[in-house]
């Protein structure tokens, strides 16, 4: 099935203000809620497609690599959910529920017709912790980018604790409801205000809006749940991506508190210097330095590309300046549209120091004719140069 486009599928322009997006996205929330519309399989496909959309595009930088590269700017590869996922991918639909339940006012849930739900998918307004995300940086030479490449990453980062499996439990100690919010995971306070009483519904600082306290503390986490270990990542990295493109990796971030839920991983990618070529975009660009001989009479001379080496043709009399375009020979599109060119730009090289006998040589043929340029070639060179100041 065809990706629609995040705004269409909000149905907002692409120019819309953040508070434009949230609304759009409150408006199609309401209508697909599963609450709403029980049992509707595609009213629930269009409740996770509006939340990855806005997931994506209330976020300004997951906005920003969206509108440059599209899906695969926040997805890692064009049309491929995999490991990888701006917003939506291995999303949960307690996930959503978490954004959805942000949106309408924090851990109070929404009412309206439909059934309560908890901001972070725990009943009752209870929330899970989520670990933070973890940032790595790929260098990546270009012919690694011209295929795609697996890197392994060894990450220091918080993981769940292995003697009380992430519960911060000490055995069979076991929990209790938490006193100060009975459970649900937020209390309300109120505050006198010129305008009335004004109450504000935020997370229980006792249980850190979990709903329950811990009746014996795991000795080797001290009750958190995590401790600070290390883990080996393979991240695929797919073929076409650019300097600066950040790909992002669900669940590979630290681990989250409780067995909460894990953060990310950021990969940013960064190019090397190719030593003979250069990027524009999908094509790849070498200047090449032609003896005069070689320019004057033709013939074959032999440059490097990203799949190695080949051999171009010369046309006898070809001028500095000429553009040779080798179809194919550039990078892939990340988003699997075609593969981009090579360009070859001509320069001649004249010799800055001769021997007596071709001073000589050089002198004889200065007076023929064909060693004058003429009129249509000078033009024809000149306006090359002249287009490069327009």
């Amino acid at each position: 099935m065809e990706e629609r486009d995040y705004y269409e599928i909000l149905g907002v322009d692409k120019k819309a203000t953040p508070e434009e997006i949230k609304k759009a996205y409150r408006k199609k929330a309401i209508q697909y809620h599963p609450d709403r519309n029980q049992g509707d399989k595609e009213a629930e496909e269009k409740f996770k497609e509006a939340a990855e959309a806005y997931g994506v595009l209330s976020d300004p930088d997951k906005r920003q690599r969206y509108d440059q590269f599209g899906r695969a700017g926040v997805s890692g590869a064009a049309g491929n959910g995999g490991p990888f996922g701006g917003f939506g991918g291995g999303m949960s639909m307690d996930d959503i529920f978490s954004m959805f339940g942000d949106i309408f006012g924090g851990h109070a849930g929404f009412s309206g017709g439909f059934g309560g739900f908890s901001s972070y998918g725990g009943g009752s307004g209870q929330r899970k912790f989520k670990g933070t995300d973890l940032r790595v940086r790929c260098r990546l030479s270009l012919q690694e980018i011209a295929t795609g490449v697996e890197k392994k990453f060894k990450l220091k980062k918080y993981v769940p604790c292995s003697h009380c499996h992430g519960t911060g439990v000490e055995g069979n100690g076991g929990t209790d409801t938490c006193p100060t919010c009975k459970g649900t995971g937020t209390v309300i306070k109120s505050q006198q205000t010129i305008l009335g009483t004004m109450q504000t519904r935020t997370t229980c600082s006792t249980c850190g809006g979990e709903g329950r306290i811990i009746k014996n503390k795991c000795k080797e986490c001290a009750g958190e749940g995590i401790v600070y270990g290390e883990e080996v990542v393979t991240v695929k990295i797919p073929a076409g991506v650019a300097g600066g493109m950040q790909l992002v990796m669900n669940g590979k971030g630290n681990a989250g508190k409780h067995n909460g839920i894990a953060g990310d991983l950021l990969i940013l990618i960064e190019e090397e210097k190719d030593e003979n070529l250069l990027r524009d975009g999908n094509d790849l660009v070498y200047n090449l330095l032609l003896d005069f001989p070689t320019a004057a009479l033709g013939g074959k001379v032999e440059i490097p590309t990203i799949d190695g080496n080949v051999k171009v043709n010369i046309d006898p009399g070809t001028q500095p300046g000429k553009v040779l375009r080798l179809r194919g020979k550039g990078l892939p599109d990340v988003n699997g549209y075609g593969k981009g060119d090579q360009i070859v730009n001509v320069s001649i090289y004249v010799p800055e120091t001769l021997t007596r006998d071709e001073k000589k040589a050089l002198e004889q043929m200065s007076s023929s004719e064909n060693f004058k340029p003429n009129i249509t070639v000078k033009e024809k060179i000149f306006k090359k140069f002249k287009s490069l100041f327009d």
